[in-house]
């Protein structure tokens, strides 16, 4: 009897099903960080690290690949994995349209992030899981 007991409180309980966490970087010029950054917050990014950083190239490479500067902004992201299609489809057409907008954008896998708050922060789901789904 004790074993059925058991069964329905597991049975009973609700099951989190966490998204999966990555890491955006994206590298701009410096003259195009704010734009980015509001970019990238209207798609549901919480936390945001900007690091200024300056390209190595020569200016005859620079004009060679049509860069106008080098001076960069590296924008540290993290993304839930459901929302990487869309914003990098939406960076690649801001980086092919937008006058000196041009940059570059990659992911990265984190392997794990520490409580639930965080989790929560960071994959902006403090609504859901108040109620119970993520």
């Amino acid at each position: 009897m004790e074993k059925t007991r058991k069964r329905k409180k597991v049975d009973n309980k609700k099951t989190l099903a966490f998204k999966k966490l990555k890491l955006l970087i994206t590298i701009v010029n410096r003259n195009k960080a704010e734009y980015y950054l509001d970019l990238l917050q209207s798609q549901e990014i919480n936390m945001q690290l900007v690091s200024l950083g300056k390209g190595t190239a020569d200016s005859q490479t620079l004009r060679y690949l049509g860069l106008a500067e080098s001076e960069k902004v590296i924008i540290f992201s993290i993304i839930r994995e459901d929302k990487i299609p869309s914003t990098l489809e939406l960076l690649n057409q801001k980086f092919t349209t937008i006058k000196n907008g041009k940059g570059i954008a990659y992911t990265i896998s984190l392997s794990s992030v520490i409580g639930v708050a965080i989790y929560q922060f960071l994959s902006n789901n403090t609504t859901n899981l108040n109620k119970g789904e993520i």
